[in-house]
């Protein structure tokens, strides 16, 4: 662990001195947050609040969050009641008052809906500088007489569509025009429009790499380059036309390596090379920041023509740690505040003392970090072009113009558009003004100077990362964010493809076998290429595996647990060490794209050692003695396993379901399906050298409907685990049922056979969140998980809204083959089965209006996506699984009507819903008849512990993998009593 510490340095008198100048000003009579406030305005109360409860805070916020999407006084005060009155928050009399009405139609209902959103609308329209450009100019007009530069910055810049891509590159150079005409007429400020005898630009936007391309995405490093490169070549001739800068913002952690690269090539370029009046951004909160500005010092000694870099604290770090957790990845940001603020000191110091290379805008509304940068550049009497300070627009206004006051140039960051598109902006704002830690909530509680202008103290009790507190650590996903990781999967990938078109046995009785039939596992995005070929067992040979598990069961459920477990830890750390090669088989053979099989070699992981550790937790002996008699009960293995796994998930479901009946004792017999049987032969071979006895694992590839359907009878095999298609589950179900001749058991099956999976969106919905989570839900791996979202049933209040986005962004999608990086959608398995998908839409073009349909490219088994909308809950694309990207959308009234078509199928396996509607959550969680509901996020996904998965209905029978149950049905209990009396007499505990 490297601590950091904060250290003197020649600057800290200085800083001293001008932090408590620069606070002076800032408490003067008036200033931010200033409590005269003899008749107190909503806005200021909901602050007030949410600044003295935290849980109030929260809920205030959600609320704030929803308020835009609601179309009605009605819903507003419907909304503002459910958010406002659960059990821990403890509402202030004025809001308790405001809010006990009865009915959002009531005319107190209607009151308290206009008080508290003109509340929220005033409280906005602080941190935005005007929803229109004219009223933007007007701003700006206001600042500039302060003598406050500024930059603008278009709100809602998050793109799911190449179409909204596009309005926002066009956008923004509206706004340069636009500003740069109004600029002629304004009356030159020396202070912020000269430097040095140089005139400065009037004018800056501040724009988002990220937003010039709708699929942007690091995995798909040099596609993400090729795609916004243009566009940003574009902004910087319009730029130099036009006479306003242009500064690039930096967003999350994981495009800020790309960003950076791809902003370092194109300011290298001749055309560029010389331009002064260009920016970039960099995050004090991540730990590499330092490295990356050093990066950016050499770079720019190269360059020759300094630009600048706008050093800011970080706006996500919640989502940054959040998602750092969720995937098991180091934390990229400081966990505590106070060592951003070190961090943040640091880098102003070295940027400030490389003056001649980087100009520096320095951003913050901390006073201390302030006056250090304004201590530094007085001190190294830093030329006045070369260093500038920044504020957010309405939140150091005070602060602003007390450094104007000292002669330094300020520049205010001023978002400007609509309220919706800019409510996550405000949530951002709101959070850093009333967190305990913020130096505005600070600076508002008056303080001790001393306190506040005090060198940032690590909290030596802050543990360095957020811990992670899941009883279970899931294997983490590769972060294709990180080069180094990107680069070497993408090379393992054509490394695997030189090793194409080997043969593949059956392992029986510790060995492989030769075999008399084989098939060819071809790859969709390319069936003229040979995966490999696989040798398919006779029936004989099932025979000859059945009978040799059978000799080896007893010596295996004799075999420690501890021993057992073992070997599905040792099985875990060979995936690990193969996890890129186990990848590129999945791309070349089921035609998978990357992210997702890397998703899936995680989880076929975690089944490993989740299962272990659930093994030795079951493994103790439950006692309930009472005098003279002991009772135990523990579980024992029961017999010979078959399992029967599918293509969709070739690794992970077979790996699941395979560790788990070995486990428990029994000898398992592995038949995948066909098409994916080159990955389950990788599969056997990391068994096997993770040191499975000989006969108790074996891996028998063969016909379905020949040799699996002969071993689903026999009369040796105790339980069959099976994953696929409803039709061949029931029929296996059948088979399983009836009693064989010899036979003297029962057979348990498990059985996973698929779902037609809903999506309900409402009209609260967020739907940039909505779109995408069902893009993702309906079109990832093509959509051919038996989770995939196949209905999207939407409230009609939105459904036109929703259904132009949705059609924008599936639009907006590569189709082609699953190897090449930029690919979002690849094949379907193979051609029985891209044509039954093909029917299925010829007959959904019957039931319903084709919204979009993309092209399907050749060669390969490609069907595009295709989105049908104004279909009918009885429809048969409404109700049949199609396992393809055909996604039909259901038009309803009201939310009773979403929660009975969602009910209304044969399945229930997953199902989402969209909506920040409380009470329609609460429903949802009770009423939505699935195995897994997932609220606000992708239906798919499904993580080992985390979110156990499986269905119910006509989805399945058994317990859901992944879950703290799913054992026990590879077990069967015992129960034992003894009677220890002996004549009369018996044991008893304690006695002397």
């Amino acid at each position: 662990m490297v601590t950091q510490r904060s250290t003197s340095t020649p600057y800290d008198a200085k800083t001293q001195d001008i932090a408590r100048d620069l606070l002076a000003a800032t408490r003067e009579a008036g200033g931010f947050f200033a409590k005269v406030r003899d008749q107190m305005r909503w806005d200021d109360k909901l602050l007030d609040w949410a600044m003295s409860n935290p849980g109030l805070r929260v809920q205030l916020f959600r609320f704030i969050d929803c308020l835009p999407a609601l179309q009605s006084k009605a819903e507003i005060a419907r909304h503002l009641q459910e958010y406002l009155t659960v059990e821990e928050v403890e509402l202030p009399d004025a809001l308790k008052k405001l809010i006990s009405f009865s009915g959002g139609d009531s005319v107190p209902g209607q009151l308290a809906a206009t008080t508290v959103a003109t509340g929220v609308e005033t409280l906005a329209y602080k941190y935005i500088a005007g929803e229109t450009l004219p009223k933007v100019i007007e701003t700006v007009k206001r600042l500039r007489k302060d003598k406050l530069a500024f930059t603008i910055d278009l709100l809602g810049e998050a793109v799911i569509t190449e179409q909204e891509a596009q309005q926002y590159f066009d956008r923004y150079r509206e706004l340069m025009t636009e500003l740069a005409a109004a600029a002629q007429d304004w009356r030159a400020v020396p202070q912020i429009d000269e430097a040095e005898g140089e005139a400065l630009p009037r004018a800056q936007v501040s724009v988002k790499l990220t937003a010039f391309y709708s699929q942007f995405d690091a995995l798909d490093a040099q596609g993400s380059e090729n795609r916004v490169s243009d566009r940003v070549r574009e902004i910087l001739r319009h730029s130099q036309a036009t006479g306003a800068a242009v500064h690039f913002d930096m967003e999350q952690y994981e495009y800020k390596d790309l960003i950076l690269s791809i902003l370092k090539k194109i300011l290298l370029e001749p055309e560029f090379r010389d331009r002064s009046d260009i920016g970039v951004t960099l995050q004090a909160y991540l730990r590499e920041s330092e490295a990356d500005l050093r990066g950016l010092i050499d770079w720019a000694k190269e360059r020759g023509t300094p630009v600048t870099v706008r050093l800011v604290k970080g706006a996500y770090w919640d989502r940054e740690t959040i998602r750092a957790q969720q995937h098991d990845w180091p934390q990229p940001v400081y966990n505590d505040k106070a060592a951003t603020d070190a961090n943040f000191e640091r880098l102003t110091r070295l940027l400030l003392e490389h003056h001649e290379y980087l100009y520096a805008a320095i951003g913050s509304h901390n006073v201390r970090s302030q006056a250090l940068a304004c201590a530094i550049a007085e001190t190294l009497n830093i030329p006045p072009r070369r260093v500038e300070m920044q504020v957010l627009y309405g939140m150091g206004d005070k602060l602003a113009r007390a450094l104007a006051k000292r002669g330094h140039r300020v520049r205010v960051y001023c978002p400007y558009g609509e309220l919706l598109p800019g409510m996550s902006y405000l949530i951002r704002r709101l959070l850093e003004n009333t967190a305990n830690s913020s130096f505005l909530r600070q600076n508002l509680e008056n303080r001790p100077i001393e306190e506040l202008i005090a060198p940032p103290q690590l909290d030596p009790q802050k543990p360095e990362f957020a811990p992670q507190r899941l009883p279970f650590a899931n294997a983490p996903d590769s972060d294709y964010a990180q080069a180094e990781i990107r680069d070497r999967a993408w090379q393992t990938v054509s490394q695997v493809r030189q090793q194409l078109g080997q043969s593949y046995q059956p392992w029986i009785n510790g060995e492989f076998v030769s075999t008399q039939g084989t098939a060819q596992s071809l790859n969709p995005s390319n069936p003229d290429e040979v995966v490999g070929t696989v040798g398919l067992i006779s029936i004989e040979q099932a025979d000859e595996a059945v009978a040799t598990a059978k000799a080896a069961f007893t010596a295996w459920r004799q075999t420690p647990v501890a021993e057992r477990a073992g070997i599905l830890r040792k099985a875990a750390e060979l995936m690990e060490q193969r996890r890129h090669e186990l990848n590129a088989w999945m791309v070349l053979e089921v035609g998978k794209p990357l992210r997702e099989c890397d998703g899936e070699v995680s989880e076929a992981i975690d089944f490993c050692r989740y299962y272990a550790s659930e093994m030795e937790r079951l493994q103790e002996e439950t006692a309930y003695d009472i005098p003279g008699e002991t009772n135990r009960y523990h579980y024992q293995p029961r017999g010979i396993s078959l399992i029967i796994s599918p293509w969709n998930f070739p690794l992970a479901i077979p790996t699941g379901m395979t560790v788990a009946s070995l486990v428990a004792g029994n000898c398992t017999l592995l038949k995948p399906a066909e098409v994916s049987s080159v990955i389950a032969a990788q599969l056997a071979q990391i068994l096997i050298e993770a040191g499975i006895p000989k006969g108790v694992f074996q891996f028998i590839p063969g016909k379905g409907s020949t040799v699996g359907a002969h071993l689903v009878k026999h009369p040796d095999v105790h339980m069959i685990t099976f994953t696929g298609s409803q039709e061949v589950g029931c029929q296996i179900y059948r088979d399983a049922a009836g009693l064989q001749p010899g036979q003297k058991h029962l057979k348990r099956v498990i059985a996973e056979m698929g779902g037609k999976n809903g999506i309900i969106i409402d009209e609260s919905a967020d739907l940039d969140q909505a779109v995408a989570g069902v893009v993702q839900s309906a079109f990832g791996y093509s959509g051919q998980k038996c989770s995939a979202c196949s209905r999207v049933i939407v409230l009609e209040s939105v459904y036109e809204t929703f259904v132009e986005r949705l059609t924008e962004a599936v639009r907006s999608l590569n189709v082609g083959d699953a190897s090449k990086p930029g690919t979002q959608v690849g094949p379907v398995i193979d051609g029985k089965a891209q044509q039954r998908i093909r029917e299925y839409i010829a007959q959904g073009k019957q039931e319903g209006t084709v919204a979009v349909e993309l092209a399907s490219p050749q060669p390969g088994y490609f069907v595009g996506p295709i989105v049908i909308t104004e279909v009918a809950p009885d429809a048969t694309i409404a109700q049949e699984e199609i396992f393809g990207p055909v996604l039909a959308v259901l038009k309803v009234a009201n939310f009773d009507d979403a929660l009975r078509v969602a009910n209304g199928t044969n399945y229930a396996l997953t199902g989402g819903i969209y909506s920040r509607t409380p009470s329609h959550i609460d429903r949802a969680q009770v009423e939505f008849e699935v195995g897994n509901l997932y609220v606000n996020r992708g239906i798919t996904g499904a993580i080992v512990s985390r979110q156990p998965f499986g269905g119910f209905k006509l989805s399945g029978v058994g317990s859901k993998a992944g879950g703290p149950d799913y054992l026990l049905q590879f077990l069967e209990p015992r129960t034992v009593t003894e009677n220890i009396q002996r004549h009369g007499f018996a044991p008893i505990e304690g006695a002397e």
